[in-house]
């Protein structure tokens, strides 16, 4: 498959939201939003960052590559825990600042760190004493 990731300030607002040019808006540290979410079940998996290597490996290898802010390097989604995201398709927002991977959860399907299927397991709620945090079933 032959693609390119056109300059996001070389076109117009109309041609971005509304055309079929493919050019990400990456923010000024050249990162731009992913989220993850599993393509049967829906269930939103995970937030992460790309930058455009990462959006070019996840294009051509089909599985989802990452920007890690905190260790400022690329990492393919998996490569030591073994829970791949393979990608059943790419999608980009209306104003092209944020990426959509709707995936397949492969390994033992846990997408966080902490070994939930789903970076959000819990819940925000308005307690006596402040906000409360619930954990939420998976």
């Amino acid at each position: 498959m032959s693609f390119e990731i056109k300059n996001f300030a070389d076109f117009s607002k109309k041609e971005i939201e509304l055309g079929n040019i493919f050019a990400p808006k990456f923010d000024k540290n050249g990162l731009i939003s992913a989220i993850a979410q599993e393509k049967n079940s829906k269930t939103v998996l995970m937030l992460a960052h790309m930058n455009r290597e990462a959006l070019e490996l996840s294009i051509k290898t089909g599985l989802a590559h990452y920007y890690s802010r905190s260790r400022e390097k690329l990492w393919k989604k998996g490569e030591t825990s073994g829970e791949v995201q393979k990608i059943i398709e790419i999608r980009i927002d209306c104003d092209q600042d944020a990426i959509l991977l709707l995936v397949e959860q492969l390994g033992k399907g846990y997408a966080c760190h902490t070994g939930k299927k789903s970076c959000f397991y819990r819940a925000i709620e308005n307690g006596q004493n402040g906000s409360l945090l619930k954990f939420i079933a998976e």
